[in-house]
Order: structure tokens, then sequence, then C-alpha cells
């Protein structure tokens, strides 16, 4: 199904030239003198790459709606060749290719519930939580008299993950970081 110029927004999902993408930015222009056009950044599903193209508004774009399809997984492990996953419907094992999980892999840990986004029925991208908690497994120790308001250190996370921390954390706490950003947030008292 053809998707009209007037349905283009951020946050669409598209299919252009046989490919997934998701529309990143959508600006509107009507210039007065000629056609309003649309253009769109988008950001390819399954390799990540950046694509720009420009539609004349109310003419036939060849932008199509992809056949994507989101599922609840938990995660289970990771082996040689990718990473598993437990479908939360029927309990089937999921396995995604470690070129699709790409850098989600440092907030990967056992338990984990998150998406994994299908395209002509093959996973090809999973979504993470916006947060995730990890334990610190290495950071060098804090100083007699570090504050909150003082500087910051490298923690290596349960994951492997490497996040600038303040001074006062300590190994073994639980931290809450943002997976959109990769930043520290705050402590977690368990």
């Amino acid at each position: 199904m053809e998707i009209q110029t007037t349905d283009f927004r951020k946050g669409l999902k598209v299919e252009v030239d046989g490919k997934p993408y998701l529309v990143i930015k959508c600006d509107f222009t009507n210039p007065g003198k000629g056609s309003a056009f649309y253009k769109l950044k988008m950001k390819n599903l399954e390799t990540g790459a950046m694509l720009e193209r420009t539609y004349k508004s109310g003419v036939a774009t060849g932008v199509m709606k992809p056949d994507l399809l989101e599922r609840e997984v938990e995660y289970m492990y990771n082996d040689p060749d990718g990473f598993n996953f437990m479908d939360q419907s029927n309990y089937e094992t999921i396995h995604v290719a470690t070129d699709y999980v790409g850098d989600a892999a440092n907030y990967l840990q056992e338990g984990i519930k998150l998406f994994v986004l299908y395209y002509n029925g093959k996973p090809i991208s999973i979504e993470l939580p916006n947060f995730v908690e990890l334990e610190v497994k290495e950071t060098d120790p804090g100083l007699k008299g570090d504050t909150a308001q003082g500087g910051l250190k490298k923690a290596i996370m349960e994951t492997g993950l490497q996040v600038n921390v303040p001074l006062f954390i300590k190994e073994g706490e639980i931290l809450k970081i943002d997976t959109r950003t990769g930043d520290y947030v705050e402590r977690v008292n368990k």
C-alpha cells in the first residue's frame, strides 16, 4: 500500500526502494511559487544508514507501507552467531544476528524484556527499553571528600559498557543507565 505525502511525519516507518526506513525528520515547505514539498530524513532499520529524499506534495511517492511486525521478547543468552531471545507470546526461541543487535548488546542482561522488529518475517533489529539497571563491575575507588558536585570517572558495567559516573560510585552498586544516550542517570537502591 502506497503512503500519501499527507501521511508523512516523524516516527513513521516506510519502505523505500525495497528497504525499511524510519522517518527521523520531516519538513513541509510551501514556497508560495511552485509546488509544496516534503523533505524527509530517514534511517535504514537494517543497516542504520541515513537517506534524504524530497517528495512533491500530492504526487505519487512510491513510498510503501513496510511489512513490519514488533514482538515482545526476553533476552536469554548470546552465542558466537548472535543473540537468543524468547518470544513472550509463544515461548519460541528467536535468533538475531550480531549485526542487527549492534551497540544494543552493551545493555543486554539475562531476563531483560524488549522488542524485536521483523521485516518480511525476518528479525532485523531490537528496541531496548529507555532505561536499564546495570551493576558496576569495575571502577576506581572514590577519594575521601568526593561529593555529588565533583567530577566524573569511568565505570565498567556488568555487560562491558563503559559509562562516566560521579566520583562517589563504587563497585557493586546498581546504576540506572539511559539506553538512548549511554549516560548514567542515578543509583538504584535494592
